[in-house]
């Protein structure tokens, strides 16, 4: 798995869900199909009067969802930007035309009333539900940011092992002398199991 077959598999879904914040810092949430890929960025069409337009032009900040028949989740955590005045036109026609469905919603000439944003910076999530142990991994698009999360055994650890016996997903095993146990990351849950029953709290949030 990488960025660009998780981008190829947002695709695939087609219908996408983003997530902006409004002015009020209330959290906002669409379903969008009016998507463009390329194999490092994807451009997508809205109105200039809709909410979702404001808080892009306002904030900028989007997360994307999607989710596979295979249950996979891919999230997409960026910032958007208008597409060059320019360039507009070559990629509300290039949508246009890969997605007909909007010759509906915008016939004639009202599309002009459109405007596409672009995002080439992003951190991918890929979230695997379907395989066991479950598997997780992050991916950077562009000049795109990798945060960590999770949870970490620190040298608190006793050895005791009793977060190995609670773990859903069996992803702590014995490490060395400096930390008795390791979490595997990619296939932690971040369910925080481990932390809640750990006896002298050696584990923590990344």
């Amino acid at each position: 798995m990488d960025a660009k077959t998780c981008l190829k598999k947002l695709e695939y879904v087609g219908v996408l869900v983003f997530a902006t914040v409004d002015a009020q810092g209330n959290p906002q949430v669409r379903n969008i199909s009016a998507v463009h890929y390329e194999p490092d960025a994807l451009y997508f069409f809205t109105a200039r009067g809709k909410d979702f337009c404001r808080e892009l032009l306002e904030d900028g900040r989007v997360q994307i969802l999607g989710y596979t028949r295979y249950k996979e989740m891919i999230r997409l955590s960026a910032q958007a930007k208008p597409v060059s005045q320019e360039e507009q036109q070559k990629w509300i026609d290039t949508i246009f035309r890969e997605q007909p469905y909007l010759e509906n919603v915008y016939p004639g000439n009202t599309r002009e009333i459109g405007i596409v944003f672009e995002i080439r910076d992003a951190q991918i999530e890929y979230f695997h539900l379907g395989v066991h142990p479950i598997f997780r991994e992050t991916y950077v698009i562009g000049n795109g940011r990798e945060k960590e999360k999770g949870y970490r055994i620190t040298d608190s650890c006793i050895g005791c092992g009793i977060c190995a016996s609670v773990c859903p997903q069996g992803c702590i095993t014995p490490g060395d002398a400096g930390t008795p146990y390791h979490i595997s990351p990619e296939h932690c849950l971040h369910c925080g199991n481990c932390s809640e029953h750990c006896p002298v709290s050696a584990i923590e949030r990344v």
